[in-house]
């Protein structure tokens, strides 16, 4: 994904190293796997990904494939952690705002489609979520990520007036977790205009649950 190899590119130019036309080319080709992996998950989904489908929609063989990933679990992982990547940086962005000096529906204005963003920019998010909760092998990705957005979610809280000891404050992160991700998903899924007045009801929502506290 553009952020993590800027980041790449940023190490590299930082140490003075660069890359062998070897490494290169297993860079380039690595993430020609994941692209073609996201964008077939998204048109079959999960259950009829194979790695034969990988390798043939890329033209190449299937023990070819095997040099990078052993298995498809093995390379949806990987995209997992990249759009784990994506949110943390995403709620960094929303923490970096003013939020003592914010109201609860400004925050919602601001947060939620911040947010947003990373739901839209990762290829076949809904099966991917589907199977980090479904798939043994990849389900500490969703516990990652219900640990990140309610720990992320309970300091933003505080910083905005909410009361509450940490319990209750993670309670609600909790809450806004199960509110926004359901509700982020389907918006992903919806054209432009149906989109927008989602995410104008999904703002609702959350700025009275904020209000409450």
């Amino acid at each position: 994904m553009p952020i993590i190899e800027e980041r790449i590119r940023s190490r590299r130019s930082k140490f003075g190293q660069k890359a062998s036309p070897m490494q290169e080319r297993s860079r380039q080709r690595r993430q020609d796997i994941l692209r073609t992996t996201a964008l077939l998950l998204d048109k079959v989904g999960f259950d009829d990904l194979t790695t034969i489908l990988i390798a043939r929609e890329l033209g190449i063989s299937v023990g070819s494939l095997y040099h990078y990933f052993p298995n498809k679990q093995a390379i949806l992982h990987v995209l997992g952690e990249q759009w784990l990547e994506e949110y943390s940086l995403a709620l960094d962005d929303v923490a970096a705002l003013p939020l003592e000096s914010m109201s609860r529906t400004r925050f919602c204005e601001k947060s939620l489609p911040r947010l947003l963003h990373v739901y839209r920019e990762q290829k076949g998010v809904l099966p991917l979520v589907q199977a980090m909760y479904s798939v043994p092998e990849l389900r500490e990705l969703d516990d990652a990520h219900d640990k990140l957005v309610i720990t992320q979610m309970s300091k933003m809280f505080r910083r905005l007036g909410l009361g509450g000891n940490n319990a209750e404050l993670k309670r609600l992160g909790r809450l806004w977790l199960e509110l926004t991700h359901a509700i982020l998903l389907t918006i992903e899924q919806q054209g432009a205009s149906r989109a927008s007045r989602s995410l104008e009801d999904l703002v609702a929502l959350c700025s009275h649950l904020l209000q409450r506290h």
